[in-house]
């Protein structure tokens, strides 16, 4: 009778053994199923990527290109004139090209620090009461649309840039770019800040045990910590500030003439598109002009992303010999 019982709890266990086994590889089966499913949609975001962004390109350049018989593509990029209802027409970007410069340089400058230090404070030094009150204000502000943006700089800064500067107009490139710099700090702040709370507490823990102060740790092992992040934001914050059209076309002055100080009415390349689209004959000349003009935009953010990919590969070097 025992030998029987023995041997009835050993079969019991093999059985046991058995479905156990074939539920593990079961079970393996399906994560692996699960994980080829996630990669594959993974792949196919990635490809729908790269095939959107080179159908823009190739709109861009089909559309644009055909201008540069008409006229020569030194002329067009270093042309100070754009008459494009003259006999014959006139196409030269460089007044919107140093527009843009200015407009972009400028807000660029204010909504980097500004952007990486409300970062900083935030997500290092400000309460826990007073970062919940800050945060959902900036991410506010970043919904605001781009045309009521252009109101508070036509209505408030606007009147406020003419007076401080005792200029004939407060339209200038000098209002577009504050009013950019506004737009742009609340992509900065965010991503950013997002960025250094992912920087492992170790970190801070291992600097305030060498003596650090805090001040040192943000500057010295927080921020290189996050370099990232904070490159990220500031490729989307300059990115923004480049292709922004609405607030630039409101408040920038809308001047042909080549800027020579930002406090000069200017119009960069995205007001110039969206003043002359309306009133260009599809397929025609001015057209095509103002879509040479996109390939130029285009190529100026691919400069910036690559000079930005340059910044991140020298911090990954230079904390890799570190």
């Amino acid at each position: 009778m025992r030998e029987t019982g023995r041997s009835r709890m050993t079969e019991r266990s093999v059985v046991a053994n058995v479905a156990d086994t074939g539920l593990r590889k079961g079970f393996r089966r399906r994560s692996r199923t699960r994980e080829r499913l996630i990669e594959s949609i993974i792949l196919a975001n990635g490809l729908l990527a790269v095939v959107v962004l080179l159908g823009v390109l190739y709109l861009l350049l089909r559309t644009g290109l055909p201008v540069f018989s008409h006229t020569p593509p030194w002329e067009f990029f270093t042309g100070t004139r754009w008459y494009p209802v003259s006999e014959p027409p006139t196409f030269g970007i460089m007044p919107f090209f140093v527009a843009t410069l200015w407009v972009a340089g400028i807000s660029t400058l204010i909504a980097i620090p500004l952007g990486v230090g409300c970062a900083a404070y935030l997500a290092e030094v400000a309460p826990t009461s007073v970062r919940e009150t800050i945060k959902p204000i900036i991410e506010i502000l970043a919904g605001i649309p781009s045309v009521v943006m252009g109101f508070i700089g036509l209505a408030l800064l606007s009147p406020y840039v003419q007076s401080l500067f005792n200029l004939p107009t407060g339209l200038s490139g000098l209002t577009a770019a504050i009013m950019l710099s506004l737009m742009s700090l609340p992509v900065i702040v965010s991503v950013s800040e997002d960025a250094l709370n992912a920087v492992p507490h170790s970190f801070r823990e291992a600097s305030y045990a060498l003596g650090a102060t805090k001040w040192e740790t943000i500057i010295h092992v927080c921020i290189p910590g996050a370099i990232s992040g904070i490159a990220a934001s500031i490729m989307l914050g300059v990115g923004r500030a480049i292709g922004e059209t609405m607030t630039v076309l409101m408040v920038a002055g809308g001047a042909l003439a080549v800027p020579a100080s930002p406090t000069d009415p200017m119009m960069p390349m995205t007001a110039a598109i969206a003043s002359g689209i309306g009133n260009a004959v599809r397929g025609g000349l001015q057209y095509q002009a103002l879509f040479a003009i996109g390939i130029v935009l285009f190529i100026m953010t691919l400069f910036v992303n690559l000079i930005a990919d340059r910044v991140l590969e020298r911090q990954k070097h230079k904390f890799a010999r570190t």
